[in-house]
């Protein structure tokens, strides 16, 4: 049902805020990137809320295929089910790929979507679509158009005192805060600019402290300054002319600079990213992976007050099997079938840990597991490839979501699709519905509206209603 936004005056003007992550005093006299001081300022700026939910999005860029992981379809033809095999999880009548074991094993506690859909099948059109509720007029766009979920959380929400309410391990392609302004971009550590492109062959970026900067994690928008350099920055901030400041908004950035630098120092924030407080134990049950240790400082995060954690789940393959280190498993980009059977025992170890940590620390009321992309995978193989490999292509008419906690009804499947998982044929929903779920939990009006770039009041989502099996 479309939704009509609600007109309102609108919010008041707000000043960006400079920013002690700039790239030089230039960039900061003249409003340059903002960094973790400006999002410190828009949280003291944003509402009080309970803080009571907060999300993990562990976002499969590219599209990972529902056919081979969560809708699977053994009795289609050979040239639809690929090779995998459904095993029968701890729930009566859901059934996922026979490489995920140790999710089966808990699947009373997470609950599976297959019947979402979109009409956007480019990956930043999707990724967009998906993560604002908005079609984009580009189809290959690096940045928003619309304010993504992250961003609109980092907005209405604050975190505790001492944490950004928004953290990702880098941007992802479409995505963004768009006309909200970059104060309430995520705060990344180790951010590669190549994750905003159609680029797909990166190496996996780090969300956990790394030894190369273990002691100088980065803080800006960009994450291209240190601490050190942070810190004589603000020694030449102390030097520029009285006449930058014309209404006290230096002295007002300084506060939130030094509170910056505080956070990294000692703050909780800078302790939630090191993964030597841990336990050998919950290490070695996460994984010494990429994705295990991501998955790991997600949980911290959250743990530490964080409202919206981003991570992108690349995956470095074998040389032999695939170029890409995303989902998009075309024909051309690799053997999707042999791909899986490396990312999939390490999916499964690292989610189903991460799955059983929130519910052993009783944060399973409050902490939401998402695991998805930007689309499915198209129920057809392909064998466009040279070497004539199979892969699957891009696909908006059906896709999966993996959900865990949240406060939220777990050990269900809801929707179903076409015998082929070509399109749904039961409980059809936008993807929107997913969104008015989050933002629902999140206690935010999704009909409530911002002000974009020309003054026009804009609903959070356009249309959608929350799950009802969900909520």
């Amino acid at each position: 049902m479309k939704r009509q936004p609600i007109p309102c005056p609108g919010p008041v003007g707000r000043r960006t805020w400079l920013t002690v992550g700039g790239i030089s005093l230039g960039a900061l006299a003249s409003g340059g990137l903002p960094g973790l001081s400006s999002l410190l300022a828009a949280e003291a700026n944003s509402p009080e809320s309970s803080r009571d939910f907060s999300v993990i999005l562990f976002w499969a860029n590219g599209g990972p295929s529902h056919i081979d992981l969560f809708d699977l379809k053994p009795a289609a033809p050979a040239e639809y089910r690929g090779p995998f095999r459904p095993i029968r999880t701890s729930v009566p009548g859901m059934e996922i790929n026979e490489h995920l074991p140790l999710l089966a094993n808990l699947a009373e506690k997470f609950t599976l979507v297959r019947s979402l859909h979109h009409e956007r099948n480019e990956h930043s059109g999707g990724t967009h679509r998906f993560l604002t509720g908005y079609a984009s007029r580009a189809a290959n766009l690096n940045d928003a158009e619309f304010p993504e979920i992250g961003s609109i959380v980092s907005r209405h929400l604050s975190s505790t005192s001492d944490v950004p309410p928004f953290v990702a391990n880098t941007k992802l392609y479409g995505s963004g805060p768009a006309y909200l302004g970059p104060a309430y971009a995520p705060y990344m550590p180790n951010p590669n600019p190549l994750s905003s492109t159609g680029n797909n062959t990166y190496d996996p970026i780090p969300l956990y402290r790394t030894a190369a900067a273990a002691d100088n994690l980065s803080i800006s928008a960009e994450g291209v300054l240190t601490l050190d350099r942070r810190a004589g920055l603000l020694r030449s901030l102390d030097r520029l002319e009285n006449q930058l400041d014309h209404s006290g908004m230096m002295s007002a950035a300084d506060r939130f600079q030094e509170r910056a630098l505080s956070m990294l120092a000692s703050g909780r924030t800078r302790r939630a990213f090191d993964l030597a407080e841990e336990s050998q134990r919950t290490r070695e049950r996460f994984g010494d992976t990429h994705w295990g240790r991501s998955l790991l400082t997600c949980r911290r995060l959250v743990e530490a007050g964080v409202r919206f954690v981003q991570c992108q789940a690349e995956f470095r393959l074998p040389a032999e099997i695939g170029r890409t280190s995303n989902w998009d498993d075309h024909s051309v980009n690799s053997d999707i079938f042999r791909a899986y059977e490396h990312k999939l025992p390490v999916l499964d170890q690292s989610l189903s840990a991460l799955v059983e940590d929130i519910f052993a620390r009783s944060l399973d009321r409050h902490v939401l597991v998402l695991f998805c992309g930007e689309f499915g995978r198209t129920p057809r193989i392909r064998n466009q490839d040279a070497s004539g490999r199979p892969g699957r292509d891009h696909w908006s008419r059906a896709m999966s979501v993996f959900a865990a906690g949240g406060g939220l009804r777990m050990g269900q499947v809801i929707g179903a699709t076409s015998s082929r998982a070509e399109y749904p044929v039961e409980r059809a929903m936008d993807s929107n519905c997913l969104l008015a779920t989050l933002y629902h939990r999140f206690g935010i009006n999704p009909q409530a509206t911002h002000l974009d770039r020309s003054g026009r009041p804009l609903a959070i989502l356009p249309a959608g209603e929350p799950i009802r099996e969900l909520v």
